[in-house]
């Protein structure tokens, strides 16, 4: 058991929840998108949390937790799917969704405290007609800290790829968990030590990353006949260099009629559908690309509907990415998801092919990036979920194909990763946490340096057996 007594003692005049209920409820991310990690995860709680307003907050609560060795998982909005921010061995809760200014806007640039929220940022820097490059559909209640740490790319990536590329972000302000915490400001490749590593080797507590134009992105929707066609079109105007846009994501039938209600007056049942952000001034291009499409018809655009059209409905980004999975569990709660890379350049016959063999237990669903240069997509594709087996048997199919399944049943980096260890990521931590206090449990590097990534097993932290 952890010696909360102390700890409390020690960080007299911090604000502190130790209400078992909001705890628990602070505990906790989207986790429940699967049934597999609902089960492992349900009962996961921490002991107390502790939301810092500063810097100095930070170090006072990782000085006095190291010094009791009670474990630290840090929070920003808990908008991961993944069990990322929940705590495996209790202890603390670190809030940093108050640590949230938006701190210097520059040409090409914008600094922010870790709790920013992302849409927040963008308000703030709209004036000097800039945005960020890329957000996840989240974007209204995510941190940009909690981005870094836990999102991989996003609303943004057709145009600048992935979060970690070189140039994504430009430098991280992190602290380390010591007997004397340092504050370590990284840049270049040193950036990869904590991006995208759950917490688990630094807490990150601000953050500067690149901005670019911004502009009032209209709304398109894109029918379809069937799914093929809907994936074929979105290549084709992703690889239109001319025609901007933000974000392009076929979705088959039925899922738009079934889970976007608001937009249902739009949509047949049996109508795929391609949902996209396209900027103002490429809309005629857009519009004349897209009468040239076999089997393509425009059946919503933002720009030219009328007020009583456009009320109440969410904008497209809150239709992809996983808010198409958040849409379909408000829908169908025993549904759940995968997400699978397509490799470049065969990425749609490989998508087209794994949609047409599960058919309605597996219903398609892309999301198209620059990955390495090149236009290609992920998949999110709903999961109509009956067992876990069957469930292993579907990635198994997947990966047989070629196509890798980044697991989204699986809270450690390494199984919703690329199953292998990341050497920097692992030696950063042995320097910045050495007593293993940070989110234990996500890396099983730090915890099982022997775990056999090619066997077909499950990693179980320890920690979950209290």
């Amino acid at each position: 058991m952890h010696d909360i007594a102390a700890l409390k003692t020690a960080l007299e005049g911090l604000a502190i929840e130790d209400n078992p209920q909001i705890v628990r409820q602070k505990s906790r991310d989207f986790f429940w998108y699967s049934p597999v990690l609902k089960r492992q995860l349900e009962d996961v709680t921490a002991d107390i949390v502790v939301s810092a307003r500063s810097e100095a907050d930070v170090i006072r609560v990782l000085k006095a937790c190291y010094e009791l060795d009670i474990p630290v998982t840090t929070r920003g909005a808990g908008t991961g799917n993944y069990g990322q921010a929940m705590p495996l061995s209790g202890g603390v809760v670190l809030s940093l969704a108050e640590m949230n200014q938006v701190l210097e806007t520059g040409r090409g640039f914008v600094r922010a405290e870790a709790g920013a929220i992302m849409y927040a940022i963008d308000e703030a820097v709209r004036p000097t007609g800039q945005e960020l490059r890329m957000h996840p559909s989240t974007y209204r209640t995510a941190t940009i800290g909690g981005f870094i740490a836990g999102g991989s790319g996003g609303v943004g990536s057709i145009n600048w790829g992935g979060l970690r590329d070189f140039g994504n972000i430009i430098s991280l302000k992190v602290v380390t968990m010591e007997a004397e915490p340092r504050v370590l400001t990284l840049s270049g490749e040193d950036m990869h030590k904590v991006s995208h590593a759950y917490g688990t080797n630094g807490i990150i507590t601000e953050v500067t990353v690149p901005l670019t134009s911004a502009y009032d992105w209209v709304d398109v929707l894109v029918g379809f006949d069937d799914f093929a066609g809907a994936a074929r079109y979105a290549d084709a105007i992703a690889n239109q260099d001319g025609i901007l846009t933000k974000e392009i994501a076929p979705i088959a039938a039925p899922l738009p009629h079934d889970y976007f209600l608001r937009h249902r007056k739009f949509l047949r049942s049996d109508q795929s559908v391609c949902a996209l952000m396209v900027a103002p001034f490429a809309m005629d291009a857009f519009a004349a690309f897209t009468r040239r499409q076999k089997g393509a018809e425009v059946i919503y655009r933002s720009d030219l509907a009328s007020a009583e059209e456009s009320k109440g409905l969410p904008p497209v980004y809150e239709l992809t990415w996983n808010h198409t999975t958040l849409r379909g569990l408000r829908v169908d709660p025993s549904i759940t998801y995968l997400q699978v890379l397509y490799p470049f350049p065969d990425h749609v016959q490989k998508a087209v092919k794994l949609a047409e063999m599960f058919g309605d237990e597996v219903p398609g669903h892309l999301e198209f990036v620059r990955f390495d240069g090149k236009i290609t997509c992920f998949g999110l594709p709903v999961v109509r979920y009956t067992t876990e087996e069957r469930l292993n048997e579907i990635i198994r199919i997947h990966e047989d194909l070629g196509c890798p399944i980044f697991n989204p049943h699986r809270y450690t980096l390494e199984e919703g990763g690329m199953k292998q260890t990341d050497a920097v990521q692992l030696a950063f931590k042995g320097e910045a946490d050495p007593k293993g206090l940070l989110n234990p449990g996500k890396m099983i590097a730090w915890e099982n340096p022997d775990f056999d990534f090619s066997a077909e097993q499950t990693f179980l932290f320890p920690g979950l057996a209290r």
